[in-house]
């Protein structure tokens, strides 16, 4: 026990430093760009916001390449139960929330594997449920500030354990994805080869989704339960548009997101607005800007290529 409080101690103390090197860094921006950043509540949400747009923006590749969209808004929903049964039994909202976003999981899979419902139909089935069931148990409770940052974000007013179970979550879920990248990787595009090789899909299937779970939980006072969903499509989907390669995707999901996070923490303090739906619009700004330069680029190519089948003939 004493060896676990001298480990959060030292990993709190890493954390503090790290905000507080990213806070100087932002306040040499120009003019009154970086006035923001000499607060101390504005450096912890910096980095959690940083963080959670990279984790989201990396795992949101797979997300979009294996057509889980809808199964992010549904563990995102799901996990509304979770944070009220948390809220009234005053344990942490993340072991709540965690614990059914992983019931409606591996509920989605056993209803879609026993019976003749698909996937769609089982991901909204649960989703309706659970979400259902957060509203009823809401409905009993006395109105919490808290509650509802949890529904919609504020990473302004996060808190230091928040931020250690983000940190720890976050590079968790990126050095997992490192170190099977392989198997995901094959998992990703053809399942049923990956299977013929002998990787384990079950086991990858179930872990992923319990990542996404996982990341799902450490937004929730980023981003708040409504909005989570977003960070998991918009970027990978924005990298889409441009990424042949896997690699390449992950990157430029990850900056996508992390690049979200800042501009639109940096845009709710300036104008006390949601934290969460701002960062929402800037990922959602990135990707119509991908969109417009991507048909831009289809069109000069097309153009291109009628021009020189004209000077071939």
């Amino acid at each position: 026990m004493v060896r676990v409080f001298w480990i959060n101690g030292k990993l709190e103390a890493f954390l503090v430093f790290t905000y507080e090197g990213l806070g100087k860094l932002f306040m040499l921006l120009p003019g009154e760009l970086g006035d923001p950043f000499q607060y101390t509540f504005m450096q912890r949400a910096l980095l959690t916001a940083l963080l959670v747009g990279v984790v989201c923006g990396v795992l949101s590749c797979f997300v979009v390449l294996l057509k889980w969209s809808l199964l992010g808004d549904a563990i995102s929903h799901a996990v509304l139960p979770g944070v009220a049964l948390a809220y009234l039994l005053n344990l942490p909202f993340a072991l709540g929330a965690f614990v059914f976003g992983s019931l409606s999981a591996f509920s989605m899979a056993l209803i879609e594997q026993k019976t003749k419902i698909k996937q769609d139909a089982a991901m909204g089935i649960m989703l309706t449920a659970y979400f259902a069931l957060g509203v009823v148990l809401i409905s009993r409770l006395a109105t919490s500030t808290q509650l509802m940052h949890i529904l919609f974000g504020n990473v302004l007013g996060v808190r230091m354990p928040t931020l250690v179970l983000t940190f720890v979550v976050g590079i968790a879920a990126l050095v997992l994805i490192k170190v099977f990248y392989r198997e995901l990787l094959i998992y990703t595009f053809d399942p049923i080869h990956a299977k013929a090789l002998g990787i384990p899909t079950d086991w990858l299937h179930y872990g992923l989704m319990l990542l996404v779970t996982a990341t799902i939980v450490v937004s929730l006072e980023t981003v708040g339960i409504i909005l989570v969903v977003a960070m998991l499509i918009t970027p990978g989907a924005t990298a889409y548009l441009f990424c042949r390669r896997l690699t390449s995707m992950i990157f430029v999901s990850g900056l996508c997101g992390g690049l979200a996070s800042v501009i639109g923490l940096y845009l709710s303090f300036l104008y006390n607005v949601s934290s969460g739906g701002a960062i929402v619009l800037v990922a959602t700004a990135f990707f119509l800007v991908a969109v417009a330069v991507n048909q831009i680029r289809q069109v000069w190519s097309a153009s291109a290529n009628a021009v020189e089948s004209g000077v071939d003939a």
